[in-house]
């Protein structure tokens, strides 16, 4: 019978990553990010992991003193270019600290803000909204997948397709056109045709299955569709598309099941954030039914969440003039970049936990927000 301890030291990091990245693909990360494995190597064997918002020193040394060699984090520690490491800053002797004592640090930032179930559908769930969407959704991001199915094997391969993750269009899954016709082929020699003799040009009755797919997913599912087509050969189409993705991109919109006051509001986002004090515009003094949101820096959104007919967009990191372009079309709310983001921690413990339930995995006890308020 397997011990704990065994299932553990099978653990490996990249098992861990892998299911990450299957949520959050590193390809959805802004460009100027740096998400990814940062210190360590994917291959070791993983005693356990600590969820983190940020890889500082003191979470380091969480991970040690429980004899875990893995610190996942919402915030890369890593974030600009490093030309000496020598310990002058608290990135440096975080580094220095996991680095001497093989912690491997994870780090899942823009991609996983960039999914509709990642850090903005937690504040969504928090604030109980319904009817989500993305906010500014992501262009570029989709396939069309065309191939051309024996009418026997259609089902065999729609399922393929489906279940590596094809089909989705908004809340709609298993989404496809067929279109029947007459496919031709003359097999060569060395050949073992589904039908028809060598040498010949035969005629198959066929289906075109056309379906929609993440980029991302492209190389898992057109495999994932040939290990299911009956042809030795398969003949397939494969064309990216200028479409928005419904499910990726910046913020997220939604609504609350009935409209609030908007002082009532506030106050219930000040107990559901634990916050101290809110930072926003003038009171519009008008109801709130629908409410843009964004973890972290979002005053490049403000537009955005005006645009969506937003009553209220809630952010961090507002500035000053940032707020005038509310222009009092909205209320812009600020609830510090910790606090938009503190339950991400929550979001990537029970990812871990619901896929790997005997792994040890905890949560971190060091609050890490280094804004504090009197």
């Amino acid at each position: 019978m397997q011990t704990l301890k065994s299932l553990f030291l099978r653990m490996t990091i990249s098992a861990i990553i892998d299911l990450l990245e299957s949520i959050a693909p590193p390809s959805l990360q802004e460009d100027y990010d740096n998400a990814g494995l940062i210190t360590g190597n994917k291959n070791w064997a993983c005693s356990g992991a600590i969820v983190s918002l940020d890889a500082t020193e003191e979470v380091i040394q969480e991970a040690i003193d429980k004899k875990y060699n893995l610190v996942i984090a919402h915030h890369p520690i890593v974030f600009r270019g490093l030309k000496k490491i020598n310990g002058k800053n608290y990135v440096e002797r975080a580094l220095i600290l996991a680095i001497k004592n093989d912690i491997a640090i994870y780090a899942i930032h823009t991609n996983l803000d960039n999914v509709i179930n990642g850090v903005n559908g937690m504040i969504a769930d928090k604030l109980g909204l319904i009817y989500r969407s993305i906010l500014a959704p992501k262009q570029n991001g989709l396939q069309k997948l065309t191939v051309y199915v024996p009418l026997s094997a259609q089902e065999a391969v729609q399922n393929a397709l489906f279940t590596a993750g094809a089909g989705h269009i908004g809340q709609y899954s298993e989404c496809s056109f067929l279109a029947e016709g007459t496919g031709t082929y003359k097999a060569g020699e060395g050949t073992n045709p589904f039908a028809g003799r060598k040498g010949e040009r035969h005629h198959e009755k066929e289906v075109k299955i056309e379906v929609v797919l993440p980029s991302w997913r492209s190389h898992a599912i057109v495999q994932a569709m040939i290990s299911a087509h009956p042809y030795e050969e398969v003949a397939y189409d494969l064309f990216n598309l200028a479409n928005y993705s419904l499910q990726t991109g910046s913020g997220l919109m939604g609504e609350l099941p009935e409209a609030l006051d908007e002082k009532i509001l506030l106050e219930s986002i000040m107990k559901i954030f634990n916050v101290k004090m809110l930072r926003h515009t003038r009171l519009l003094g008008k109801p709130v039914k629908k409410i843009a949101v964004c973890g972290g820096a979002g005053s490049f959104l403000t537009g955005a969440a005006i645009g969506a007919g937003a009553d209220l967009y809630l952010t961090a990191d507002v500035k000053y003039h940032e707020f005038f372009d509310a222009d009092s079309r909205l209320l812009l709310v600020d609830i510090g970049h910790y606090e938009s983001e503190q339950y991400s921690i929550d979001l990537l413990f029970d990812i871990l936990r619901e896929k790997f339930p005997n792994f040890a995995v905890l949560k971190t006890g060091i609050d890490t927000n280094p804004v504090h308020y009197l």
